[in-house]
């Protein structure tokens, strides 16, 4: 398989984890859209949340969990957007699931603004 992110994992390709366990890893997005900007990614391959099947719930369920533990490691506890892309109309490049963990710092009220908009 030739997936950028199945390599990251298998530490083929270096970056900066800033977070794993047994069902995921987490690092810095090389193409940051805020200060602090972390994929939230699981071990197992699935490559997109329109891949999911019944079987896959502690995928889910893992993703969602690693993101307080990775905000409170960044700092970011209080407050940070998490997001999934789905498909590339939707915005995913990378066909494996990931979640993004967004955030800016407390001072930094002019760029909450103008990138934190509710959905």
């Amino acid at each position: 398989m030739d997936c950028i992110f199945c390599k990251i994992i298998n530490k083929e390709i270096p970056t900066e984890i800033v977070f794993e366990n047994d069902h995921i890893v987490a690092f810095k997005d090389i193409h940051p859209k805020a200060p602090t900007h972390i994929l939230i990614v699981p071990r197992k391959h699935v490559e997109s949340i329109n891949h999911l099947g019944s079987e896959d719930r502690d995928v889910i369920v893992e993703i969602i969990l690693a993101a307080p533990k990775v905000a409170e490691m960044m700092k970011t506890k209080d407050g940070y957007k998490l997001a999934f892309n789905v498909g590339r109309k939707g915005g995913q490049i990378v066909d494996h699931l990931h979640m993004h963990l967004l955030a800016w710092p407390e001072d930094d009220k002019e760029a909450k603004r103008k990138e934190v908009a509710p959905i």
